[in-house]
């Protein structure tokens, strides 16, 4: 489960916000705050992983704030969520360690993919101690390579997570289920199964139910 805080100085925003990523499986919004120095207080009382910050607070500007936090907080994450599409308040964000740099208003499509990435970027430092140069380049190739990517897939399907699916489903020949790979993805049932199917409309997966004892009839992915 990922814990998310909420810094927008607009509670009807934030509370859009909030409803978006409630959406997504494993995210729980712990609290808002309405003002930088808030921020500092609720990160006491209720520590989070990721906080969704605002770029323009009547305080403090979002990305200062976002380095003053690193230094007390090192291991906590953020996303930018502001209307500023200035390329130097891009820039600022990359170098103050943001994950990434949303513009409102923002559509639940993408934030749920960007929340997806996230979830798989966690997922991947919590598995092992090691990694190879492939799973490295994944995780810090996604601005370029990725984004090319991106664009021959429709909403909703970000390929690093297609990849894990993948690569999931071939690793085990016997078949699985949309639960047992959304439970390895560290995601939903629902997420997992539409991976699955995109992919079987690809051609590159096959289905099959598979008829149990009692109960609906399971189907099952596997790979070609």
């Amino acid at each position: 489960m990922i814990h998310v805080g909420i810094v927008e100085d607009d509670f009807r925003i934030a509370s859009i916000h909030q409803q978006f990523l409630e959406s997504v499986d494993g995210v729980k919004v712990v609290w808002q705050a309405l003002r930088a120095k808030d921020t500092w207080e609720m990160l006491e009382k209720q520590p989070v992983d990721l906080l969704l910050v605002d770029v323009y607070m009547p305080d403090q500007s979002g990305i200062d704030l976002v380095r003053e936090l690193k230094v007390d907080f090192p291991s906590l994450d953020f996303i930018i969520i502001t209307a500023a599409t200035d390329r130097e308040l891009v820039a600022q964000s990359l170098s103050a360690g943001a994950f990434h740099y949303l513009v409102k208003p923002v559509e639940l499509t993408k934030l749920q993919e960007v929340i997806e990435r996230y979830q798989q970027r966690r997922l991947f430092l919590q598995e092992s101690l090691y990694a190879d140069q492939e799973e490295i380049d994944k995780l810090f190739v996604h601005a370029a390579a990725v984004k090319e990517d991106e664009t021959n897939l429709p909403k909703g399907i970000h390929p690093l997570t297609l990849q894990k699916v993948i690569d999931i489903v071939n690793s085990l020949t016997e078949g699985t289920t949309a639960e047992e790979v959304g439970e390895r993805l560290g995601a939903s049932r629902t997420t997992a199964r539409r991976y699955l199917e995109y992919l079987i409309a690809e051609g590159k997966m096959r289905a099959e139910l598979e008829y149990g004892i009692v109960g609906r009839p399971e189907r099952k992915y596997f790979g070609l």
